[in-house]
């Protein structure tokens, strides 16, 4: 699969080695620009490239979002039309800014980015997860106990994607339901950063909100 991975921090460069593993052709960008990454893809090997964020963008056919929230609205929504979009971000206040519309609980973080991203398929995943444990606890399908992490979204076969590439990396999926639903597992929930497999987690993420 022709992934991009926009964000080159500790969860974009842990989801590249790890997908480059499964045999993902990688294009890695940040705001800093190719330079920046010359160690990083030579560290990761001949199918990890770097690029600018338009040219990852126009890469990927699925497009993963590592970036620190408050930058969302940098993300190039015309090359990202009809793409797979994989939303790893989290909104923290104090480093994105207080946002209205999520500090009241009207939107999610992700359902922003949505917004900003037209007829773009979001998933939201991977953002529940530490990235020592992203690196650290993948194990292969089938492996007894074996971590899940949740996803939500609206689109099947988008969703569909995100479990292939959870699979992928070494872990097993559940689905929290529509977009919306994200907001089961974002950052402060019972589920968030909580090492459960997938009968634990799918009871997890049914907590009263």
């Amino acid at each position: 699969m022709q992934i991009a991975i926009i964000g080159s921090g500790k969860i974009g460069s842990t989801l590249a080695q790890l997908l480059l593993l499964a045999e993902h052709e990688i294009w890695i960008a940040n705001q800093r620009g190719p330079d920046s990454l010359q160690e990083l893809v030579a560290n990761l090997g001949p199918r990890a490239h770097a690029a600018t964020v338009s040219q990852a963008a126009a890469f990927g056919d699925t497009v993963i979002i590592a970036v620190p929230f408050g930058a969302y609205q940098k993300m190039p929504a015309d090359l990202l039309r009809n793409k797979v979009v994989i939303d790893a971000t989290n909104y923290v206040a104090e480093r994105d800014g207080a946002i209205t519309a999520i500090e009241s609980g009207q939107k999610t973080s992700t359902e922003l980015l949505a917004a900003h991203l037209p007829d773009t398929h979001v998933v939201k995943t991977y953002n529940s997860i530490f990235w020592e444990n992203l690196r650290d606890d993948g194990r292969p399908s089938g492996t007894p106990e074996r971590r899940a992490l949740p996803l939500a979204g609206d689109d099947a076969n988008a969703k569909q994607i995100a479990m292939q590439l959870l699979d992928d990396t070494g872990f097993d999926a559940v689905d929290a339901g529509s977009l919306s639903q994200g907001r089961r597992f974002q950052r402060g929930t019972p589920p968030y950063v909580q090492r459960y497999n997938a009968h634990e987690l799918a009871i997890a993420l049914n907590w009263t909100s």
